[in-house]
């Protein structure tokens, strides 16, 4: 949306003043995505991901089959690929399950048989995939598990672990610090920049066992809810679209769903009552 708002023939600014002022990047001016997808791939890759919502301990044979029962043709080293691009894998017991950088530290997982009984406990974070016509762009937030309030939000066409630092530390700002945040083992939540943010503020540090996605099952519900209300439903065409669809969708969510896990009352006043 920034870059959108630098005017090539402003009659004062220069295009170098112009993204100073608006904090980027002059050469993503002149970026395009590398690739573009065609409707075929992105039909399959949305197909799959509907799926893995549904049922994440499927690895590429059984959603080979059950692409060809929607009437998909795709090969299992297509569905491989596009396993590794969508950074998803299958989730059962089995040797190095996810992958890492084996340079950054791993904390342990905190939260096994710990009763969650009030707000900013424990707060948690992912990162999910999605598929858009022209590339791909990639889903942040960060929730409050007693409430499910989603704290900080942001979509990004890589997922870097600065941006996952910057919305963190937007959260932070915002409302304060848990005892305790959850994380993947996700290169992006392990390194050193984002553990040092939370070691600054004398925040625990929890990660995920390899694999194990209920340990951060919070997050998990919640990515199903956004994309099956808001991203397969609106199918947005571009960032700008889908950033407007998102916007009113975790609008909707935090501040007018009742939750029947809250008592049928919406995670912002279960949050902002107990804060």
């Amino acid at each position: 949306m920034r870059r959108e708002m630098v005017e090539p023939d402003h009659p004062q600014l220069s295009m170098v003043q112009q993204c100073l002022l608006l904090g980027i990047c002059r050469s993503s001016l002149y970026y395009k995505s590398k690739r573009s997808i065609n409707d075929d791939e992105w039909l399959i890759k949305q197909a799959i991901d509907r799926q893995y919502m549904i049922t994440p301990y499927y690895g590429i044979r059984r959603m080979k089959i059950h692409l060809n029962s929607l009437g998909f043709s795709v090969s299992r080293e297509r569905l491989a690929r596009y396993y590794k691009e969508m950074r998803i894998t299958a989730i059962y017991p089995k040797p190095r399950m996810t992958t890492r950088n084996e340079e950054h530290k791993v904390y342990p997982y905190l939260l096994r048989n710990v009763e969650i009984t009030r707000v900013n406990q424990v707060w948690s974070t992912d990162i999910t995939y999605i598929p858009m016509p022209q590339g791909y762009m990639y889903l942040c937030a960060i929730i409050d598990w007693h409430s499910r309030y989603v704290l900080s939000w942001g979509i990004s066409n890589t997922h870097d672990s600065e941006f996952c630092q910057a919305l963190l530390r937007q959260a932070i700002d915002k409302y304060g610090k848990p005892e305790i945040f959850n994380t993947d083992q996700g290169s992006e939540f392990t390194a050193s920049g984002f553990t040092e943010i939370l070691l600054e503020n004398n925040i625990q540090i929890s990660m995920d066992g390899k694999g194990r996605a209920l340990d951060n099952i919070f997050v998990e519900r919640l990515w199903r809810n956004v994309k099956y209300e808001c991203v397969y439903l609106d199918r947005p065409e571009n960032g700008a679209q889908l950033l407007h669809c998102l916007t009113e969708w975790f609008d909707f969510y935090n501040y007018k769903r009742p939750h029947q896990s809250l008592n049928y009352d919406t995670p912002e006043i279960v949050y902002h009552a107990a804060a």
